[in-house]
């Protein structure tokens, strides 16, 4: 599989230089990463809420309905690795996990 810069591929990369190069946007994906491991107790699960919270919202969020334009933007967002992109932002974050809790636990 190729990867783009360290990423999965281009769609991953360029959306997580986006929401690093823009303040106002990384602010609120850190508001987002601290609700996450608020309502998690594991990693994996706090991950994994994530990655669907991120997915979720960039759909939510898209610009176009209908046409050629929002047929190539939906393929560009659903080529997008947002586990990557949610382990990273898990994994820059200041919070400590507990290693012996269990996915499970929750």
């Amino acid at each position: 599989m190729a990867t783009y810069n360290g990423w999965a591929n281009y769609e991953t990369w360029a959306w997580k230089l986006w929401m690093d190069n823009d303040e106002g946007s990384q602010s609120s994906y850190q508001e987002l990463v601290e609700d996450a491991t608020d309502q998690h107790a594991s990693r994996n699960a706090c991950i994994y809420h994530l990655a669907e919270t991120l997915k979720s919202e960039a759909n939510e969020n898209a610009p176009l309905d209908t046409g050629a334009y929002a047929d190539l933007l939906n393929a560009a967002l659903s080529a997008i690795n947002w586990y990557q992109i949610a382990v990273a932002l898990v994994d820059d974050s200041e919070h400590e996990w507990n290693e012996d809790e269990d996915d499970n636990a929750e």
